[in-house]
């Protein structure tokens, strides 16, 4: 996926996205692209995507500057609404000026986890951390030292549904995104539909060839020639969800185990980064089992 840049920060109490999904066909950019003139709106950025030109799926991102939207965000929204009924459009807005509250679960390696949060103090990542969640207890000083609450919830086979009961106590219903970022435990399907939220995760991209452990040791006596990583929603179906993000680097046959665990460190951390950017900044829709990526 090719860099993509911020939108212009002009005003972020007046600035919104609207994500858009409908069957194609004649006269919705016209229709959206006049809902927001007669709003007074300038539009900063606009994207669109069919499936097919006849009878096809339509996607729609645009970004927009309305002063408008601090008057009156729910006239706003009820006008909108009435739009997307003539032309059966799923939908949704997002406002700049209210950042997402994104949990993040991790085990015992930083390299995902920290990466995250150096982003996020950095400004790189618009979202409010609202706390870390890991089965173990050896990340707790790193997270802590940045001024985010960490909570141990152990876990093990005879345990998991308590542990799970526990974390979502934590998270109470009150974050907009999980990242796994490298949480090694796999999420029930009780859990991901009590959550009610979406969440990503991160994984190297020999899966399913090389599944279960020491992956890069499987993939080196294979010699592989590339390694990846790739992330993706969490769904029931473990490892197939809706793909958001990828990247892969060519090796070779002098590298070792030690040279692929590195770089696959490092494709993981920056995969995980692009996709995580790119749902914060309303920029997926998923559609039959796959996504659209503005």
């Amino acid at each position: 996926m090719s860099y993509v840049p911020a939108e212009p920060a002009r005003g972020a109490e007046h600035t919104a996205v609207l994500l858009i999904s409908c069957p194609d066909g004649p006269g919705i950019v016209a229709a959206v692209s006049r809902f927001l003139f007669e709003l007074d709106a300038n539009i900063v950025s606009s994207d669109q995507y069919s499936t097919h030109p006849e009878h096809g799926a339509f996607f729609m991102r645009t970004a927009f500057y309305a002063p408008a939207l601090k008057r009156d965000r729910v006239g706003f929204e009820s006008a909108f609404a009435e739009l997307a009924a003539r032309f059966q459009m799923d939908w949704r807005v997002s406002y700049a000026c209210e950042p997402r509250r994104v949990a993040l679960m991790a085990s015992r390696e930083d390299h995902c986890l920290v990466d995250l949060l150096w982003r996020h103090r950095r400004g790189e990542l618009e979202m409010d951390v609202v706390c870390v969640i890991s089965n173990h207890e050896e990340l707790r000083g790193e997270v802590e030292s940045l001024g985010v609450p960490y909570h141990h919830v152990p876990i093990n086979r005879d345990t998991k549904p308590e542990a799970e009961a526990a974390a979502l106590e934590l998270l109470g219903g009150g974050v907009d995104l999980v990242v796994l970022a490298r949480y090694m435990q796999i999420l029930s399907g009780d859990f991901l539909e009590r959550l009610g939220c979406p969440v990503i995760n991160i994984h190297h991209s020999f899966l399913p060839a090389f599944a279960g452990a020491e992956p890069y040791r499987r993939a080196y006596d294979r010699g592989v020639k590339l390694i990846g990583a790739t992330a993706h929603y969490v769904t029931e179906d473990l490892d197939e969800g809706p793909i958001i993000e990828q990247d892969v680097q060519r090796v070779g046959h002098g590298y070792t185990v030690e040279d692929l665990v590195r770089i696959g460190r490092d494709l993981e951390r920056l995969v995980l980064a692009r996709a995580v950017r790119s749902h914060l900044d309303n920029r997926v829709l998923v559609h039959d089992g796959r996504t659209i990526v503005f």
